[in-house]
């Protein structure tokens, strides 16, 4: 069992480190639970549908379900283990690597920079998206507007935090909605 349990982990860590995320784990989550014998190929696709419907990304809800059918609990426990590995040890160096330079005038020129370019390509996200709304669809409605606003005007003018923003944009939505 401790060794099914080693492998889980490790061919989950392969996943994430030899993956980008998304769509282009599902050939390597084929093979390898198809190669290892824990799943059938029919077994593995219905795992790729139930982690595709479910919240989450799609190798953590794939490495749970295929953890869990496979070896119960702390199967699942090792798959989301490695699953998770690579971007927390990416994460990790990253943290590390900006806590050495904070302070840093090149660092802070370049934080500066991009500020705005992610600004921008939200909003050219947005001109982008808006020729397909229609309205009086399914599309934008004057009270979503009305809580982005309201939600807008608390952040910036009211300095609330994000959790009472977030809560009092939910109360609006219940009574708006």
């Amino acid at each position: 069992m401790l060794q099914t349990l080693l492998d889980f982990y490790l061919v989950f860590v392969k996943i994430g480190f030899c993956s980008f995320g998304g769509l282009s784990m599902i050939p390597v989550i084929n093979e390898e639970m198809v190669s290892h014998g824990w799943m059938t190929l029919s077994e593995v696709t219905d795992i790729i549908a139930i982690a595709e419907m479910t919240p989450g990304p799609l190798g953590v809800n794939a490495a749970t379900f295929a953890g869990m059918r496979s070896a119960g609990v702390l199967g699942a426990l090792a798959a989301n283990l490695g699953a998770m590995t690579p971007s927390l040890t990416v994460c990790l160096l990253a943290s590390v690597f900006l806590a050495r330079v904070k302070g840093n005038p090149i660092l802070d020129r370049l934080m500066f920079g991009i500020r705005p370019v992610c600004i921008g390509m939200m909003v050219a996200t947005c001109f982008t998206l808006l020729p397909n709304y229609q309205p009086g669809g399914a599309g934008i409605s004057p009270a979503a507007v009305a809580i982005g606003v309201v939600a807008l005007v608390l952040l910036v003018k009211a300095k609330l935090t994000i959790p009472k923003v977030i809560l009092v944009s939910a109360v609006l939505g219940l009574l708006l909605g």
